[in-house]
């Protein structure tokens, strides 16, 4: 991924307070490829490592980084913005848990989005005529 600068710069006055986010991205594509949407939605995004991103824009500054499991995401958001946060990371199709804490570490709160925890491959295959029920294509068939 080639860094992003184009972006808006993190607020200095969130410079100044302990990482307050954290959380992971289950299933998600590497940390490259979530650094990518983040710079597609305007923020700043460069290398932190050969494996993690760190992205940003004037509420937020997260690192990103990939494991086995998932995709971790730690750093500093804007206790205001939190919500705001997970609405992109949902913008984006993941499914993801992130938690904001306070300056003494206690938990203030957490949002867990995305698909269905049963990956795709697993889930018992719906019928057509059910499928298309359930997106109200069709009427239920008379019994």
């Amino acid at each position: 991924m080639d860094i992003s600068d184009e972006g808006r710069p993190l607020d200095p006055v969130w410079l100044e307070i302990n990482n307050n986010v954290c959380g992971g991205l289950t299933g998600a594509p590497s940390a490259s490829l979530v650094a990518q949407r983040f710079a597609g939605a305007g923020w700043n995004s460069r290398s932190a490592s050969w494996e993690s991103y760190e992205v940003e824009t004037n509420w937020c500054r997260v690192e990103l980084e990939t494991t086995d499991r998932c995709t971790l995401l730690n750093g500093v958001v804007d206790p205001d913005r939190f919500v705001d946060l997970a609405a992109l990371l949902t913008r984006f199709g993941l499914r993801f848990s992130i938690e904001l804490y306070d300056d003494d570490g206690e938990l203030l709160h957490e949002i867990q989005a995305g698909t269905p925890s049963v990956p795709i491959r697993e889930a018992a295959p719906l019928l057509p005529g059910r499928l298309l029920a359930r997106l109200g294509l069709v009427t239920a068939a008379k019994r």
